[in-house]
């Protein structure tokens, strides 16, 4: 028997079978109703809640209270700053003659930035082993 022959005469049995099996047995209407039930039940809303009142009172009294500190400090600091002018120190500048420390001196380094030393540090003078060095390089020769 050939494979076509055989098609032929098994095909409409099996099509037979499963129109029997989903229709007159109700396996199609089952598996339709459990679909439509899973679809309604996991519906899923999603809202946007503006920020209430309360949320928004809270944030400025928080930024309220940040920039009061930060007066406070200001007012400290220009309260120390006057007293050492004033003549505090019976009329001895304690600033005389010194500079603001630099970017180096002070830790404010940069990210990524290179650490070459002090920029007002000379160095050590070679200039004594670069003049020798030419000597030595003829006695060399």
């Amino acid at each position: 028997m050939k494979k076509s022959d055989l098609k032929t005469l098994i095909k409409p049995l099996v099509k037979e079978c499963i129109h029997e099996v989903l229709l007159e047995e109700g396996l199609l209407a089952n598996v339709v109703a459990e679909v439509a039930k899973g679809l309604q039940g996991n519906l899923m809303v999603e809202t946007q809640q503006k920020p209430t009142e309360n949320l928004v009172r809270e944030d400025l009294r928080v930024k309220h209270k940040a920039e009061e500190t930060r007066n406070k400090l200001k007012q400290r600091r220009r309260k120390l700053l006057n007293s050492v002018n004033a003549g505090a120190y019976n009329g001895v500048n304690l600033f005389e003659n010194t500079e603001p420390m630099s970017g180096y001196e002070s830790g404010e380094a940069k990210g990524g930035s290179v650490d070459l030393g002090n920029p007002r540090d000379s160095g050590v003078d070679i200039s004594s082993l670069v003049g020798d060095a030419a000597k030595i390089w003829k006695a060399i020769k």
